[in-house]
């Protein structure tokens, strides 16, 4: 399997439980919606937390600011990612997600990338 992640950073109007409620009230089930026409396998969001310990740890390693918030969307494989973006209703479902992210992620500040997991410590 592959896997698309996304890190994601709110909109500068937004707090971070105002992008959380919406990421989870709003987005979630839009993606539930979509994922047999995109192919989704498997969809988890990950939801920073305002505790001190994320800036102690942002401070240990001179890093940049946190993210707000990390989505993991799996395939079975790239090919199947592919095959089913290219399809007419995989279009349609990647443009409909594409608005509501507008909505409230900072798509400019929120990389995102397909990857292999490598699991270590299970």
């Amino acid at each position: 399997m592959i896997k698309l992640l996304f890190g994601l950073h709110r909109l500068p109007h937004l707090s971070r439980a105002e992008f959380q409620r919406y990421w989870i009230e709003r987005h979630a089930p839009l993606v539930r919606s979509h994922a047999a026409a995109l192919g989704i396998r498997r969809y988890v969001q990950t939801h920073t937390l305002d505790d001190a310990l994320n800036d102690a740890l942002q401070a240990s390693r001179g890093g940049p600011e946190a993210f707000d918030g990390v989505a993991e969307l799996w395939w079975d494989s790239a090919e199947a990612l592919a095959a089913a973006i290219a399809s007419p209703a995989g279009r349609a479902a990647g443009e409909a997600l594409l608005e509501d992210e507008r909505r409230f992620i900072d798509l400019a500040r929120s990389p995102l990338f397909v990857a292999e997991e490598h699991p270590i410590v299970a």
